[in-house]
């Protein structure tokens, strides 16, 4: 299996010319500058994209943290408000929004308890679902730690992931997947939107450097694959269409939307790019997830679901789609007007007016049930990707 880094390193062409990157988080602003399309499209959103961001800085509380509706999901909150500002290009040290990262990682630190869990167990409700924030926390850690410069902090930080880690493995249900909270806390209940935000952050801290057990990447892997329901069937395992199903345990085998995109992007930022599996969840997202302006969302959590497949449509690019399936390649080729495969300037052309449409007078995206935080924080992200200013989300 090809791993991120070596896919990133390939990709460049040398190995010293993405070293440094790869193993410190650091990305160069140029990455961005040699796409002229990018440019074009960060240079026409960025109003947007600025506006967002400085509401949620000054939407984050005095002691560092942000919070949902009703001042619930804290740490889950301040992680992904810690991300939308990591992608703008500032660390916890430079950059306009620094002092707003570095609280946050203060805050996030004191709420690291002794078993490892990032978690605010003061908050009733985080206590009924503390395995999302201690996923998106061990994400955003992963990406400060490779910006990190001072020895003592670094250290800190690279003790407090390790320990995640470790809890993260020890909340790991038998059927390989997680819960809302820990396997022991739910007789080892599993849900698919937890266990992809475990999965995806066990990926960042690896890349970051810190060690991970294999048996539990695979174990998650395999519980994806048993999660997942063909809903379509061919032939050809390139044309079926799977979609990955809300529980395993539960035995609830309706595919999901939004989980199988959550899916793909796993699998993607594992590095396995060509897997048969991926492609069958990328047929199905095709026909389930609409893109277009009106933003239809039959199926609920439109934020959610394009956080992920905003994802996973970056990283296939302008014609990595097109080398999966080369029958609809053929198809474009031979009637350019079906436009039938996935390519991420046509996705951004579409979504991103849809954002800009959406977006408040005061900067923020309220859509959603969990809140403002929420929503514009995920979309910061979705702006940002050209950016590629965070390993989790390079291509």
């Amino acid at each position: 299996m090809q791993t991120r880094r070596e896919f990133l390193l390939q990709a460049a062409g040398t190995v010293s010319a993405l070293a440094s990157p790869a193993l410190t988080g650091k990305v160069s602003s140029c990455q961005a500058a040699d796409d002229p399309d990018a440019l074009k499209f960060l240079a026409r959103y960025q109003d947007c994209i600025d506006r967002g961001l400085q509401w949620l800085a000054k939407a984050q509380a005095r002691d560092g943290h942000w919070e949902a509706n009703g001042g619930s999901y804290p740490v889950a909150m301040t992680a992904l408000a810690g991300l939308a500002l990591l992608c703008e290009g500032s660390t916890p040290t430079q950059g306009r929004y620094s002092k707003n990262i570095e609280d946050a990682v203060e805050w996030l630190l004191s709420r690291v308890q002794p078993n490892g869990l990032i978690a605010n167990i003061q908050n009733q409700e985080e206590q009924q679902r503390y395995m999302y924030g201690h996923g998106f926390a061990l994400m955003f850690l992963s990406q400060v730690f490779g910006e990190e410069s001072d020895p003592r902090r670094r250290e800190q930080l690279r003790r407090v992931l390790e320990r995640a880690v470790e809890f993260t493995a020890r909340a790991q249900t038998r059927l390989g997947g997680w819960g809302y909270v820990s396997a022991a806390d739910c007789n080892h209940f599993d849900v698919g939107s937890v266990t992809v935000t475990q999965l995806q952050a066990l990926r960042a801290a690896r890349d970051a450097g810190i060690p991970v057990p294999e048996e539990t990447i695979d174990k998650a892997k395999d519980y994806l694959r048993k999660s997942t329901k063909v809903v379509r069937d061919d032939p050809d395992p390139c044309k079926r269409e799977a979609g990955v199903a809300f529980s395993l345990r539960l035995g609830v085998n309706e595919a999901c939307p939004a989980l199988t995109a959550a899916g793909i992007a796993c699998m993607f930022s594992a590095g396995e790019y060509e897997n048969d599996l991926a492609i069958q969840w990328l047929n199905y997202c095709m026909r389930h997830i609409p893109i277009d302006r009106t933003g239809r969302d039959s199926f609920g959590h439109w934020e959610y679901t394009h956080f992920y497949y905003a994802q996973v449509i970056y990283v296939l690019g302008e014609d990595r789609h097109a080398k999966l399936r080369p029958d609809l390649a053929e198809i474009e080729r031979r009637d350019p007007s079906q436009r039938v495969l996935l390519k991420w300037s046509r996705y951004r052309e579409v979504v991103f007016e849809y954002l800009k449409s959406r977006q408040s007078a005061n900067g923020a995206w309220s859509q959603g049930w969990v809140g403002p935080v929420f929503t514009t924080s995920l979309h910061l992200i979705i702006l940002q990707l050209d950016k590629a200013a965070l390993p989790i989300f390079q291509r």
